[in-house]
Parts: C-alpha cells; sequence; structure tokens
C-alpha cells in the first residue's frame, strides 16, 4: 500500500461516527454450526495422518548440492573464512587472540596440575584442541581449551585410578613421580579420546538437545559447588602439605579434614608465595577495573604474576632455600601421536560420558549467550562434533579433555574478538610457547588458582551430575522435548481451525498465519519452538532483520555525511534561500529517509479523534502504532520481501503453565515478527496460564492482555479487521 492509500483510509475510519463505531461493538458475537464430535469432524475436514517417509526420502538423496551442505555443516569454517572481512575483523581478532593466550598460557599450567598431570600437558591441551575446534566450531566468540571444572573432573579419575600408593619405592617409601606421572598421563588421554567418541557420536545422531535437560539451576548449582571442591583441593598446594589420594563420596570432607589435621606441618614460604600472588592478582584486578575505560587492552595481570614469581623463584632460590615446590622440568617440542589404551576404556567409560555432558553443557550455555549477544545461531549438535573432534584428536596426542572458560571467552570478547580466528592466533601462540618458551617456566611455584566454578561438594564429581541428572529427568516428559507443532487452517463454515497437513479442506486464512504447539512451552522446548515458528511461516526471520539493520545503519551513515557535508556548506559561506530552508528541515533521525530530507516533506502526524466507541480499538491497535516504523525504514522502502501475511496468531492452549525461559522466549517472537512488520496475538490461554503471564510481568506497554484473545476464532477475526499494514484481507470476516 502507498504512503497516500494508508493515509486515505486512516481518514475514512477516523469519518465513522461513534454511533456506527459503538454499533458494532454491541453486536453480539454468534456462530452457527452442527455439534460435531471427533468422528463428525475428521469426516468435514478429511482427516488423515502425516507419513514421515518423505523426510526419510530428504535424508537419503544424494546431489552435488547436497554433498556440498553436509560439507559445510560439518566443516563450518569453509563457509565463514572465505567471507572473512579481513579490515574490519582481522585486528581486533589478532588482539584478541593475543590477549586469550595470555590468559592461557598460565592457566593450562595449573589446570594441568588440578588434573594431577605434570604442566606442560596443559600447553598441550591448550593448542590441539583449540585449533581444531576452529576448523568445526560454529561459535564465533567462546575460547575452547582448559577448564577448572574438567581439571577436577580429571583429576578426580587420575588420582582414583593411579593414587600415590601404587607407585612407593621399597627402599625410602617415597613416591616414584615419572612412573605415576606416565600412567596418569595415559589415563587422561584414554579418557579425552572416549569423551570426544561420546560428544561425536552424539552429536552425529542429532542428540544435542539432551543439553536441554540440564537446566540453568542445575549447571549453575553445579559448577558452584564445585568451586568448593577446587578450592579445597589446592589448599595443599598453598601450605606446602604432602596428602592422601582420596576418591568416591565425602572424599572432598576427609580432605579439608586432613589438612586442617596437618596445619602444623606446613611450609612457611609456600604459604608467603601464595599469598604474595593473591595479593598481586587481586591488585591488578582492582588496577584493571578502575583503569579499563583507558586502556586498549586489559592489563594480563596472570601473565605478569606468572613472569614476576618465576624470576624472583628462580633469583632467589625457593625450591632449595625455602622449600617451595616448583613446576620442574617442562621439555620443549611437540610429542607424537599415541594411541590410547583401549584396555582402560571399561574404566573409564561412566566418568567419560558424565566428562563429556558437562563440558558439552557448559561451552554451548556460553556459545548461546554470545550468539544471542551478537545475533548469530550457533548448532547444538555441531558443537557436540567440534568438542568430540577436540577432545578426540586431542587424546591421541595426549591432552586431557577440554571444554571452554567463561573468563578466557569474555576476554575474547571484549578484546574485539569476531570469530574463532582469534582462537587460531591462541593456539599458535602456545605452539610457540611449547617449542621454543616453555623451560624458561620450570621454576614456577604452584600457585594456588582460585575459580568460580563447579564440583559437587559431598558426592563425587561423577556421582554429583548422575543425582543431578537424574532429579531433572523425573521432572520433564520426554514427549514435551519433542511435541507436534503445526500451521492450522479454518475447517469450512466452521470457527474451528485444525492442522492444514492433516485435514485437505482446511484453508489457511490469506494475511493471518495460525501456529499451534502441541506441548507446553518451557526452558527444554522454547528455542525449538521459536525454531519452528519461524520455519513453518516460510520467512528467515533472522535474516530479514540482519539485513534490514545493516540497510539501516548505511543509511544512518550517508544521512550523517550529508549533514557534516552542509555543515562545511554553510561554514563556507552563506546559502541560497531554498538550501538553507532546506537545511533547517535535516533530521538526524537514522530512520528518516534521504528522500524526505531532499523534498523538505517531513508531515507531522495528525491528530486522531479519540472517542469513547473507539476504546476498544485504539488500546488494541497502540501496540502496532507504537511499532510501526517511518516510511522511510519500512521493509518495502528498503527493498526488502516482505512477508505474505500481515498478522501471526500464537494458539497457546496447550500451555499448562510457563516459566521464566517462556516468557522470555514469547517476548522475542513480539519483537522478532514486529520487526518484520508482522502484529502477533495469542489466543485460549487458560486462566492459570494468564495469571502466571501477569505475575512475569509479562503484559507491558507493547502487550496487552488484550492482543490475548479467548479462541483462534476471536484472533483471527480481530486480525482481518486490524492488519498491521495494507488494506484488509480480501476475505470477508462475514465469510469466518
Amino acid at each position: 500500500m502507498e504512503p497516500s492509500e494508508a493515509s486515505g483510509q486512516r481518514d475514512t475510519q477516523a469519518l465513522l461516527s461513534t454511533t456506527q463505531e459503538m454499533e458494532l461493538r454491541r453486536r453480539d458475537y454468534q456462530v452457527e454450526r452442527p455439534l460435531l464430535n471427533q468422528k463428525q469432524l475428521e469426516e468435514l475436514g478429511r482427516w488423515s495422518s502425516v507419513t514421515g517417509t518423505h523426510q526419510w526420502r530428504t535424508w537419503l538423496q544424494c546431489s552435488h548440492a547436497r554433498a556440498r551442505a553436509l560439507l559445510l555443516q560439518y566443516l563450518p569454517v569453509l563457509a565463514w573464512l572465505p567471507r572473512y572481512p579481513v579490515r574490519d575483523w582481522l585486528l581486533g581478532d589478532l588482539l584478541s587472540g593475543l590477549s586469550v593466550a595470555i590468559m592461557q598460557l598460565p592457566q593450562g599450567l595449573a589446570y594441568a596440575l588440578l588434573a594431577g598431570l605434570p604442566p606442560v600437558f596443559g600447553l598441550y591441551s591448550s593448542f590441539y584442541p583449540v585449533f581444531i575446534y576452529f576448523l568445526f566450531g560454529t561459535s564465533r566468540h567462546i575460547s575452547v581449551g582448559t577448564f577448572a571444572v574438567m581439571s577436577v573432573m580429571v583429576g578426580s579419575v587420575t588420582e582414583s585410578l593411579a593414587p600415590d600408593e601404587d607407585f612407593l619405592q621399597d627402599l625410602n617409601s617415597t613416591v616414584n613421580e615419572t612412573a605415576r606421572d606416565a600412567a596418569r598421563v595415559q589415563l587422561a588421554s584414554a579418557l579425552s579420546v572416549l569423551v570426544g567418541l561420546f560428544q561425536v557420536g552424539l552429536g552425529l545422531v542429532h542428540f544435542g538437545f539432551v543439553v536441554t535437560y540440564l537446566s540453568e539451576p542445575l549447571v549453575r548449582g553445579y559448577t558452584t559447588a564445585a568451586s568448593v571442591q577446587v578450592f579445597i583441593s589446592q589448599l595443599k598446594y598453598v601450605f606446602g602439605l604432602q596428602l592422601s589420594s582420596r576418591s568416591g563420596p565425602l572424599s572432598i570432607i576427609y580432605t579439608l579434614l586432613e589438612v586442617c589435621w596437618k596445619l602444623p606441618q606446613s611450609v612457611v614460604g609456600t604459604m608467603v608465595t601464595a599469598l604474595v600472588a593473591g595479593v598481586v592478582l587481586v591488585v591488578l584486578k582492582l588496577l584493571n577495573d578502575k583503569l579499563q575505560r583507558h586502556l586498549p587492552l586489559p592489563i594480563p595481570r596472570e601473565l605478569l604474576t606468572l613472569i614476576g614469581a618465576t624470576g624472583i623463584s628462580y633469583g632467589v632460590g625457593l625450591k632449595h632455600r625455602f622449600g617451595v615446590d616448583v613446576v620442574g622440568d617442562i621439555p620443549a617440542g611437540l610429542i607424537p601421536p599415541v594411541a590410547p589404551n583401549s584396555q582402560l576404556f571399561a574404566k573409564l567409560v561412566g566418568n567419560a560420558f558424565a566428562i563429556a555432558v558437562v563440558g558439552f553443557a557448559i561451552a554451548i550455555s556460553l556459545g548461546k549467550i554470545f550468539a544471542l549477544r551478537h545475533g548469530y545461531r550457533v548448532d547444538s549438535n555441531q558443537e557436540l562434533v567440534a568438542l568430540g573432534l577436540s577432545n578426540l584428536i586431542g587424546g591421541v596426542f595426549q591432552c586431557f579433555p577440554v571444554s571452554c572458560s567463561m573468563s578466557r571467552s569474555l576476554v575474547q570478547e571484549s578484546t574485539g574478538g569476531n570469530t574463532q580466528v582469534a582462537g587460531a592466533v591462541s593456539s599458535l601462540f602456545i605452539l610457540i610457547i611449547i617449542v621454543k618458551l616453555g623451560e624458561l617456566f620450570q621454576d614456577l611455584p604452584k600457585l594456588i588458582w582460585l575459580v568460580t566454578f563447579v564440583a559437587t561438594i559431598l558426592l563425587n564429581l561423577d556421582l554429583g551430575l548422575a543425582a543431578a541428572v537424574a532429579f531433572s529427568l523425573l521432572l520433564v516428559v520426554f514427549r514435551t522435548q519433542l511435541p507436534h507443532y503445526s500451521i492450522l487452517g479454518q475447517v469450512p463454515d466452521t470457527d474451528i481451525y485444525r492442522d492444514v497437513a492433516e485435514y485437505s479442506e482446511a484453508r489457511e486464512v490469506p494475511g493471518v498465519k495460525v501456529f499451534r504447539s502441541s506441548a507446553t512451552v518451557y526452558f527444554a522446548n522454547a528455542e525449538l519452538y521459536s525454531d519452528t515458528l519461524k520455519q513453518k511461516c516460510g520467512v528467515d526471520v533472522d535474516r530479514l532483520i540482519s539485513r534490514k539493520k545493516k540497510l539501516l545503519k548505511k543509511k544512518e551513515l550517508k544521512l550523517k555525511r550529508l549533514l557534516k557535508e552542509e555543515k562545511l556548506q554553510r561554514q563556507a559561506g552563506p546559502l541560497e534561500p531554498a538550501a538553507a530552508s532546506k537545511g533547517t528541515s535535516v533530521s538526524i533521525n537514522a530512520n528518516t529517509s534521504i528522500r524526505d530530507i531532499e523534498s523538505n516533506n517531513m508531515e507531522g502526524s495528525k491528530a486522531k479523534q479519540v472517542s469513547a466507541g473507539k476504546e476498544l480499538e485504539d488500546t488494541a491497535a497502540s501496540g502496532q502504532e507504537d511499532a510501526k516504523a517511518p516510511d522511510g525504514s519500512t521493509l518495502k522502502a528498503l527493498g526488502l520481501p516482505q512477508p505474505d501475511f500481515h498478522s501471526l496468531v500464537l494458539d497457546l492452549g496447550a500451555l499448562s503453565f510457563v516459566d521464566t525461559v517462556c516468557l522470555k522466549s514469547l517476548k522475542n517472537i513480539f519483537r522478532d515478527f514486529r520487526e518484520i512488520e508482522v502484529e502477533v496475538y495469542m489466543a485460549a490461554c487458560h486462566t492459570p496460564v494468564v495469571t502466571q503471564l501477569e505475575a512475569g510481568h509479562f503484559f507491558d506497554a507493547s502487550i496487552t492482555k488484550q492482543h490475548l484473545f479467548a479462541s483462534v476464532h476471536d484472533a483471527v477475526v480481530f486480525a482481518l479487521q486490524h492488519p498491521r499494514s495494507g488494506p484488509v484481507s480480501p476475505v470477508s470476516v462475514t465469510q469466518l
């Protein structure tokens, strides 16, 4: 519809008398139809079940296009790297990769100690998996590598299956550390291979949805509790104590009691070293927070502490003079690949599955956060494959299982990282350390590494995870994870709406899409609900919004350039009268079209005639009017394709409850579809659900109760009477 036509229609509506408006409101809503039971309804609508063979035929098709699509799906780097904007993103990725590598170095050394392994294997685990994820991952911002939670879980396995007691030398009852470390490295690498096999297998069978059963409260509770275990497990390094190896339920409690019992045996030099290092880290963190606006990059506090501690340890001789335990020999160069010992798999299978699930849950949670923030999508199944290959190939090169680190991921994003090129840069920096500089850190004292993540207190990590998952699974029904989604059409001469795929006589109402889920919407399927809605509507909503924002940004930049040129002309000399009057009408509003500036045709909005009879229409349409953009920012004005429908009706009759994730998902649906000029309505909510919507503060100025209708038919009729844009649908309201 042209702007003049839309304006004329609004003027016509404004001329309706109050009496006519009140008469329309007084009319009773009546539907005359025979009483239909389910059998009669199926006969009238010619119901037939939908077969699933067509989808299988699609999966089994073999063609060049499908082969290329599969290649790009499982090797995403081939899709985004050729289109990489070098000029815009390369500098940010280089700086980000360097910043992450500076953090990765000390974390890799420290987390290897948490895993019960020599520190150099932390460097290996910071190189191989990171580079593999660069090739196969879909998240642009997470930093894959060593992680405290994963290291503690690995450490519980290595210390339980290869305890110090098994490597005592007969003569002096001391531990043969060389043999012990070799056995633990073999266990950790076999564990990494098994974790990778689990993750790759689950990803290939599209089992990524399993992570939705690890709800946010479960993951946060699990990771928060594990921070206690990380802290307690490092107390022996802080006080320089020799403790017995323990595993299983209540092991952390016994470890804490033993630490308290042996406190009089503490090494003073180790305590002072840990205290000084902790104070330096805290001071540098406070300095970072205070100066972050003035610094191009954060102060590398971990690296500075590492270099300082290493230098002091070497110069003063902390190991020989004060008995401070140091990292020890760090061999230079890479090691050849080694096949894992498959005989260990039977002992490791339970722990491997727990570590695989926890590592994936942490990675996908962070990946989705960054994806939502930056407007792209991560594929949960491909993330499983990418993490699995990182652990699988890393295990062959004697790495231990890895995931992603929240602290490094935040640094990677905040320092300008745009893609996993930053991850590749950080891995290459670690490679240089391994090949040439690793031996410089052999005098580094074992510092405590305080982190804010995960482990179960009373139970061991694997048992704690199993108990938490089992409890979570009892709260949900599997059918709610994979409900039936459908687009509804009207059964002829009734106010009944059924799935158009099952009822051949059911017809979609032109201009209105009606969408329904057979199950309630909650944290486990909210994302699937939103994705399926966009898919079944036949519009790539996310891509359309992205293109719209890019065009508006270009228009804004062009407007600013015109304003700047006009300002320069004013400073250069007086303008012609016509030009001067034109300049006074220029607006900085990015949504204003250039045509309006040039023609000085900026019109004010016409005053509306408000009456008591129009109260319902005005209130219900207020959200639409607020959301309408100026003519210059509409899809049509920007040259973008418009959806073939103006209204979307969500049939929420299946909702039995709503949670915070559901509320957020519904709000996002309203926001996204209004961005592409489609108004959204809800229908058939039960009273308890409406109460929960109110309690969750779902309704506001843009989404009111007048967007919620008693039935789908009510919403469809209202949508036809009040289209968001364009003329009223050719389908007569009386025909419904």
